[in-house]
């Protein structure tokens, strides 16, 4: 991956995180009264941390959907040998896109829910601890998110001869002489 497709990928990134965060706190801050506003800062992070990774994860694979990736057959071999989908490499890059977007909300969600819940009188009565398990507690969020929000969409992921380019449509098996009614792609992690 080229250093300018890194570096392009990080600026949309925090900047269209930061975008978010001050749009959202500026209306915030105007709509609401300031207790109020206060409850609802603590929620700004959420949708600017889908915005960037998303976004992210999107510039960095973008260039897939122009180049396309490979279909192959059942056995994982080459179908079309020197060509390309672009159709299946879209999908391969939006789905992941979106993993990316759903990964944020065990992160954002599960430290707070159990340090309100199950261990609040825990915390309560040893303050110092809170730092250390806040940070065990978002930790153990991802290490448990990312392989979920991962599995959401498999990575070899099949598509019908109808769903793609013209050009995969009437393709046969050269094993079977049958035109192939299935093929596989993979959409990348």
């Amino acid at each position: 991956m080229a250093n300018e497709t890194l570096m392009k990928s990080y600026t949309a990134a925090v900047g269209s995180a930061l975008v978010v965060a001050f749009g959202l706190a500026t209306f915030i801050q105007r709509r609401y009264s300031p207790s109020r506003a206060k409850e609802l800062m603590k929620f700004v992070a959420f949708p600017s941390a889908i915005v960037a990774s998303s976004l992210n994860c999107y510039i960095v694979r973008s260039p897939e959907i122009e180049t396309g990736v490979p279909l192959l057959d059942g056995e994982g071999n080459n179908v079309f040998e020197g060509e390309t989908s672009t159709v299946a490499a879209k999908q391969g890059v939006y789905s992941t896109t979106l993993s990316r977007a759903l990964l944020q909300a065990p992160v954002y969600f599960l430290p707070p829910l159990l340090l309100s819940g199950p261990f609040k009188n825990f915390v309560k009565q040893r303050p110092a601890i809170r730092v250390p398990l806040t940070t065990f507690l978002i930790l153990t969020s991802f290490g448990i998110g990312l392989p979920a929000t991962v599995a959401i969409f498999p990575q070899i992921v099949s598509i019908t001869p109808e769903e793609v380019e013209p050009k995969y449509q009437h393709l046969k098996d050269p094993k079977t002489r049958e035109p192939y009614t299935i093929y596989y792609y993979n959409k990348g992690l």
